[in-house]
């Protein structure tokens, strides 16, 4: 091919400065006069730190750098740490976090540095598993979530979800308040302590899909069902000091916020047009926070962006003028007053305290971006993007995207147009980012376009658009990555001999799928823990997921056959293109079977094919080496199938490509 000037700029963004120390938030909650969070740090083998910060204060670590706060439950964790909600003196509060060594649960007592375990020792290493927890009014007893595996590779059908009261101070035997759901989640305790919410829903559901928000009495056990059920998705129960419970559910066809009392019809607080909540992959989220004075501050998505807004007490919204185009954990902390973890196009996500009041929302950041010394107008800035594709009967239907150019800073030879990146968010219930990416920002800056595509079965733009996938897994999704990739080459911004498509997990599928076919118009994949068998992933994958395709591709074994048709390992005689596949060997969620059953198929075809298995890595790499490595070799698988020069100077260890050229 011929060598251009696009794909090898030289530029600031190396594998080295993706993963720069630097603080990587997630969740924030109020703690008496301070606020904590959670850090990922990649330059600690990729642990989940504490972190607190009062007013005029520097951030604090609370716990030893042997500590990694991190749940095992769902394999996708969240909820994994909780801050005492009725703790609003002077000082820290106790707080408590899961351990990911061995799942337990442990309170930490910042006053004395006493860390205590509370929940006792399985007698399977990591057979309980805890998450999402909430603590009671008078801080003396808590509930939370125990995933139960009775063997250390106990089958799906094993596990049990129950929701678990525990001592908060000591250890105790743990008490099953509810069982029987296949799934439970958000226990939350009544502000006298007296009631429990909780959600459940049980297979082949996800949480996006059809879930039920309950009530318990605790003294008389009385239950009662609040909201949901088939075709209704609720999520977020948050009670407030009145006694209400809020709650968003999407029964209009988007995730809007609820208020419910107890002998009281529900009501609605903030109807839009516009996604508040989020699918339920993780624990513990919070996109929604009361003010004391009855306003609500909301996160909510509209057209693949976030925004900060507000609903006053007379039902005006308003939104507020901020940066932010991704959002995440909203918590209010004080009467005017909310923390957020959220970020833009130009940075990073961090934590920051925004006060709302009549002269505009004031900011103040408690934990900033990384400073990575970058130019802003070398910055590349997603622009969403509408395109013309079809469903899976072949009628016309409109799919979406964020496209990302090259980065103004570089040059090209004349004539020439820049390579594109397809890439595809996981889940397949998931959605793009909108926000400054090193990940991709590693790409656009070497002189790559990079498009990434919200396919009909992604959330963001309501159930209608999320429910475009059922029954359409590897058909839908790829006929949107396709239309995107040629909608761009045909309005000529890439250069349409040198498409790829790059994707992890479902979209690693999706990536697989879109290349196993003859009519593919990319010339390059990358596959980062894909679905190469569809019917080997139904017999071999977590609880969580093991009901998952049902819904999306059909049930199993009886729609054995459609299986068989979706997946990419039928067809890999339609493979004609180089293809690289990166893999954790400890990935729970897609083993790595899945890899190299694609891998030695391609061998097999005499195809270019480079494969990297990381040893220590689930599902997801976290480490900072294997960070690096994986971008790195995917650059320079690139480089070799397109025909361009690494840059020199950033040292970049050659991938093997296998029967190439």
């Amino acid at each position: 091919m011929t060598i251009s000037g696009y794909g090898s700029w030289p530029t600031p963004v190396t594998s080295e400065l993706v993963v720069s120390a630097g603080a990587r938030p997630s969740g924030v909650r109020p703690d008496g006069d301070g606020v904590v969070w959670a850090e990922s740090r990649p330059q600690e083998g990729g642990r989940t730190q504490l972190v607190r910060r009062v007013a005029g204060g520097e951030p604090v670590d609370l716990l030893g750098d042997d500590v990694n706060v991190r749940t095992a439950v769902h394999e996708y964790g969240g909820g994994a740490w909780w801050t005492h909600t009725a703790h609003d003196g002077p000082g820290a509060g106790p707080l408590w976090y899961v351990e990911w060594t061995d799942q337990r649960v442990r309170r930490l007592d910042p006053d004395s540095g006493r860390t205590t375990v509370l929940t006792p020792d399985p007698a399977v290493p990591r057979g309980d598993r805890y998450a999402d927890g909430d603590v009671s009014p008078d801080g003396t007893w808590m509930v939370a979530i125990r995933e139960h595996h009775p063997s250390e590779h106990a089958p799906a059908t094993d596990v049990v979800n129950e929701i678990v009261r525990l001592d908060a101070r000591e250890p105790s035997e743990p008490e099953v308040l509810v069982t029987g759901p296949d799934f439970v989640a958000a226990p939350r305790i009544s502000p006298d302590g007296n009631v429990l919410a909780w959600l459940s829903w049980d297979h082949p559901s996800m949480p996006w899909d059809d879930v039920v928000l309950n009530v318990r009495a605790l003294d008389s056990g009385m239950e009662a069902v609040v909201a949901g059920g088939p075709g209704e998705s609720v999520t977020e129960p948050c009670w407030q000091a009145d006694g209400s419970l809020t709650f968003l559910s999407d029964r209009t066809g988007w995730w809007n916020l609820y208020r419910w009392l107890p002998g009281s019809d529900i009501e609605p607080l903030v109807r839009v047009d516009a996604e508040i909540g989020v699918p339920g992959w993780a624990l513990g989220g919070s996109r929604y926070a009361l003010l004391d004075d009855g306003r609500v501050v909301f996160a909510r998505s509209r057209d693949g962006f976030d925004a900060l807004c507000v609903r006053d007490t007379d039902g005006a919204l308003s939104v507020l003028d901020l940066p932010f185009t991704l959002i995440g954990s909203v918590r209010a902390v004080g009467p005017d007053d909310v923390v957020c973890v959220a970020g833009s196009p130009l940075a990073e996500p961090a934590v920051h305290r925004v006060t709302v009041d009549l002269d505009g929302p004031r900011l103040t950041t408690l934990c900033p971006p990384r400073d990575l010394g970058l130019d802003e107008d070398a910055i590349s800035v997603p622009e969403a993007i509408a395109f013309p594709s079809v469903d899976g009967d072949g009628n016309a239907r409109t799919g979406h995207a964020l496209y990302y150019p090259p980065s103004s800073a570089g040059e090209a030879p004349e004539g020439e147009l820049p390579p594109l990146l397809v890439v595809i968010h996981g889940g397949p219930t998931g959605a793009a980012s909108p926000v400054f990416s090193t990940g991709v920002q590693y790409w656009t800056s070497r002189g790559f376009g990079v498009v990434d595509v919200n396919y009909g079965g992604s959330t963001g733009y309501g159930r209608e658009y999320r429910e475009q996938l059922k029954g359409a897994w590897g058909i839908v999704d790829v006929a949107d990555c396709l239309a995107a990739a040629r909608a761009l080459a045909g309005q000529g911004r890439v250069d349409p001999e040198r498409l790829a498509i790059r994707g992890g997990s479902a979209g690693g599928y999706t990536t697989l799928a879109a290349l196993a076919r003859a009519d593919t118009p990319f010339a390059a994949g990358a596959d980062h823990f894909g679905v190469a068998d569809l019917g080997a992933l139904a017999a071999d994958t977590h609880k969580f997921e093991s009901r998952y395709l049902d819904g999306l591709v059909g049930p199993y074994p009886e729609a054995a056959d459609v299986y068989r048709e979706r997946s990419p390992i039928t067809h890999v005689d339609a493979f004609s293109t180089p293809l690289i596949v990166l893999q954790g060997d400890e990935d729970a969620i897609v083993p790595p079977n899945q890899s190299e059953m694609i891998v030695n198929a391609l061998r097999a075809q005499k195809l270019p094919v480079a494969y990297l298995l990381f040893a220590g890595e689930q599902h997801g790499f976290r480490k900072a080496e294997n960070i690096r490595r994986a971008l790195d070799a995917e650059l320079s698988f690139y480089a070799q199938v397109f025909g361009f020069e690494l840059p020199a100077d950033e040292g970049i260890e050659p991938v093997d490509v296998e029967n190439l050229g």
